[in-house]
């Protein structure tokens, strides 16, 4: 929690590019405002009495110049130029931890505001992330055939989830973290790995040494470059299922498939985003029929999926998508999003994701949820919204306020501001500014209370429920108990 508390205060010293606009038109506002008062001075002192001889009432034309000329420096305002962006931004990244989200600065939220492009991976993103094992088919079975030699037969079920769960026991991958528990539930043996054995390729799969076998789990790419020669159950590519497959010293020995839920808020999210213009894609580096079925269930458009992509091609796709200048956000939450996401314009992890995820993005969803992604995205534009509106009040009340403190009413109405009156009102401005910040926690909260009526109750659901739905779907065989 203090770590948490430490982001969100550092978050809030970050300036926004706006904000050293507003902070270089300050600086040098000051010499503009010092200059208009010397001319006040000089005009008034010289030629007012000629232009204006009601002005002079009593006293003498240099009292009057020095009023108008310290009216001019006191109605000055900078103070709210410059607290123009940072209150907005103070109140815009505290409002957004008290609803699980970590916005880091004012610079992500001025980006994120102005996102037109928005990619998702899939596993853990688009899914819960707890994918479980749904079946088991050796080489031999009625799943598959591979007819390398006679020596493959030899494999069971429960031989592949050993062999498997003793590479992927080395691993933090969500199907590496399925294939354990699922050799766990089905007392599979436990088997372990030689010290110094194991590699693992993020995108590809994993390889160790279990007794004098070697063992490699992964993709079909990733087993052919461990001696498997033949095209391995070409039907699994109809599954529609993502799928390991189990290799033993070069020999195919069958393969696991898994299922993962997909989160219940992911349609409503793409059908938000897309509702306001943003491009949506997803990455995958699962097989194109899991990775197809997905998008399909979630609404994104097929056209815009990528399947079996590596770490590096994801972040390659950010890269190409930028030079179509594209402002882009990426959402993941894995060690294979990392790059993706320290290259995207606004990086988005999911709070349940890996370390790696979370320390590169810009922005942490917090309670793991997807919905969360369209309340930063409202919160980053109604804050940018907000500071452009006391920006706007800044320029205004200088561009009104300067002319009539230094005397522009005199010739028509007969009046003046006097130092005590600009005084007054310059405090009004920087007042209204801080003010109409505070107001942004009002009129988010008033929206948030709006949609959360339209919502119904059951559109959204954590990642625990997600997961207890998906067990109850699938044969005990494979669950914990």
């Amino acid at each position: 929690m203090s770590d948490i508390l430490h982001l969100v205060e550092e978050a809030q010293t970050r300036e926004a590019p706006v904000q050293r606009l507003a902070d270089k038109v300050a600086g040098n506002f000051t010499y503009g405002v010092m200059a208009l008062s010397s001319a006040t001075f000089m005009f008034w002192s010289i030629f007012g009495s000629q232009f204006v001889p009601a002005a002079i009432q009593q006293g003498s034309a240099m009292s009057l110049a020095l009023q108008l000329s310290c009216s001019v420096l006191v109605i000055a305002c900078p103070c709210a130029l410059g607290l123009a962006t940072p209150t907005a931004v103070l109140v815009g990244t505290s409002l957004g931890a008290t609803r699980g989200l970590l916005l880091r600065g004012g610079d992500v939220l001025e980006k994120f505001a102005e996102v037109d492009a928005i990619v998702f991976d899939k596993t853990g993103t688009l899914t819960i992330g707890k994918p479980v094992v749904t079946k088991v088919i050796a080489s031999h079975s009625e799943g598959g055939v591979n007819t390398k030699d006679s020596w493959n037969n030899e494999w069971t079920e429960g031989d592949i989830l050993s062999l498997a769960a003793g590479v992927e026991s080395n691993t933090n991958h969500p199907l590496g973290k399925a294939i354990m528990e699922a050799a766990q539930a089905a007392n599979c043996i436990n088997m372990k790995a030689k010290d110094g054995s194991f590699m693992e390729e993020p995108g590809s799969g994993a390889v160790a040494t279990i007794g004098e076998k070697q063992v490699s789990v992964g993709t079909v790419d990733w087993i052919r470059r461990h001696g498997v020669v033949r095209d391995p159950f070409p039907e699994a590519e109809s599954f529609g299922q993502s799928v390991a497959y189990v290799a033993v010293d070069g020999t195919l020995a069958g393969l696991i498939c898994f299922e993962d839920k997909i989160r219940e808020d992911s349609h409503q999210v793409i059908s938000a985003l897309s509702k306001q213009g943003i491009s949506v894609y997803m990455l995958s580096g699962d097989k194109e029929s899991a990775a197809m079925d997905v998008a399909s269930v979630v609404g994104i458009q097929l056209d815009k999926v990528i399947s079996e992509v590596k770490p590096h091609e994801k972040k390659k796709f950010i890269s190409e998508l930028q030079k179509e200048h594209k402002l882009v956000a990426m959402v993941g939450d894995g060690i294979n999003d990392a790059a993706a996401l320290a290259l995207a314009d606004v990086g988005i992890a999911m709070g349940g994701g890996v370390g790696a995820a979370t320390d590169v993005s810009s922005v942490v969803l917090m309670g793991n949820r997807l919905s969360q992604l369209v309340d930063a995205l409202e919160l980053s534009k109604e804050t940018m919204r907000t500071v452009k509106q006391n920006l706007w009040w800044a320029f205004l009340y200088n561009i009104v306020g300067l002319p009539v403190a230094a005397g522009a009413l005199l010739p028509v109405t007969g009046t003046m501001l006097t130092p005590s009156i600009a005084g007054a009102l310059m405090g009004f401005s920087s007042v209204s500014v801080m003010a109409n910040s505070l107001l942004l926690r009002a009129r988010m909260s008033s929206r948030h209370h709006v949609q959360s009526r339209e919502k119904p109750h059951n559109t959204i659901s954590g990642v625990s429920d997600g997961a207890d739905e998906v067990e109850q779907s699938y044969p005990s065989k494979w669950r914990s108990t």
